[in-house]
């Protein structure tokens, strides 16, 4: 149990790498990380007892910026029959869990398993309960099981409360017809990743306003004009026109990283296509000179050297908070329906 196992965009599997790997080295945990190129997954091979356990317990999962799920375990070869006989002794000695999930990875290989792991779950359930290692209890560890195959599976140890939101860490969410372009579910997801559900009617509600820079053709403005926010849209390319009749849009024809609110405003959201430095400077901008109380901006990634870049933007980010001496919280993930990007979350914690 001595492997941290996570799953992760394709073709991101070097930036997870990189990114544990220097975790690990700042927490003086000794091991080697390592990745397929387009599998999806990536592992982190710890070398001194108790390695992984000791990483998950100092580590919080919202920290990772790549990972999209991971989990502490093992590698368990399956046989063609009686699979659950040979899960069963493995877990005999490992504590008994609070819940399962089957996971399979964001590949076609991995589409292809989900069929088996839907048929496979009722059994396995049934057989993991009977025999003692399975309770309705949130405050054990989940167990999560990662097939890699019909005959290999990773078995995988992770706390609820720090552990991906969703299975493979992949959020349900539904495309609103209605929304004018699928980017809606980027917000949407973001909403999820970073505000707990029990704050949305205190943070996310009917008597805030919002900006959306680069708003066109509006799927952003969609999500904040559904949560019924007073929208000010910045683009000049036309919005749709649905999100105009409701009455809760004001479109301006300007440019995003140029035009300023006159008053404070709840949330800035931004999706505009630029170099990730520019909208870094933004940023600083808009938290730094008290323009919203909050913001989510996705940040676009170079071809090369993702992770770096991304350390190096929000290392900025942060030092400009502080010479400007003004507390913000950020947090960054690599979401689900991103593409070559990452989006962050920030927040004024001084400003009422």
């Amino acid at each position: 149990m001595n492997t941290l196992f996570m799953h992760c965009r394709p073709g991101f599997e070097g930036e997870v790498c990189a990114e544990i790997s220097e975790h690990a080295a700042h927490l003086g945990v000794a091991g080697y990380a390592k990745g397929k190129p387009q599998s999806a997954c990536a592992e982190f091979v710890c070398t001194e007892p108790g390695g992984a356990e000791r990483m998950m317990r100092e580590l919080r999962f919202a920290q990772l910026i790549f990972p999209r799920q991971w989990a502490r375990g093992a590698f368990v070869e399956l046989p063609e029959t009686d699979r659950i006989s040979v899960l069963l002794e493995h877990l005999a000695e490992l504590p008994v869990c609070g819940s399962l999930w089957l996971e399979v990875l964001d590949s076609n290989d991995g589409k292809a398993l989900s069929t088996f792991c839907r048929k496979f779950e009722v059994p396995l359930r049934k057989a993991l309960e009977k025999a003692g290692r399975l309770v309705d209890d949130a405050r054990r560890p989940r167990l999560l099981l990662s097939f890699i195959s019909g005959r290999q599976v990773f078995l995988g140890l992770a706390e609820a409360d720090n552990s991906a939101l969703w299975p493979m860490g992949i959020p349900r969410l539904k495309f609103p017809r209605e929304a004018p372009s699928r980017s809606t579910l980027k917000l949407e997801e973001a909403w999820h990743q970073f505000i707990p559900r029990e704050q949305w009617d205190a943070r996310l509600n009917d008597d805030m306003t919002g900006v959306d820079l680069g708003a066109s053709p509006g799927g952003w403005t969609y999500q904040l004009v559904k949560r019924g926010m007073l929208v000010t849209a910045i683009d000049n390319g036309p919005m749709a026109e649905s999100l105009m009749d409701t009455g809760l849009v004001t479109h301006l024809m300007a440019d995003g990283f140029t035009w300023q609110p006159k008053r404070t405003v709840d949330w800035m959201v931004c999706d505009i296509v630029e170099k990730p430095a520019r909208t870094a400077s933004l940023i600083e901008t808009w938290l730094g000179e008290g323009l919203c109380r909050e913001a989510v901006v996705n940040l676009k990634l170079p071809m090369k050297q993702r992770h770096a870049e991304v350390r190096k933007l929000l290392e900025r980010i942060e030092a400009g908070f502080k010479a400007r001496k003004v507390r913000v919280s950020i947090a960054c993930k690599q979401l689900y329906h991103d593409r070559e990007e990452v989006t962050c979350h920030l927040r004024r914690l001084d400003l009422k």
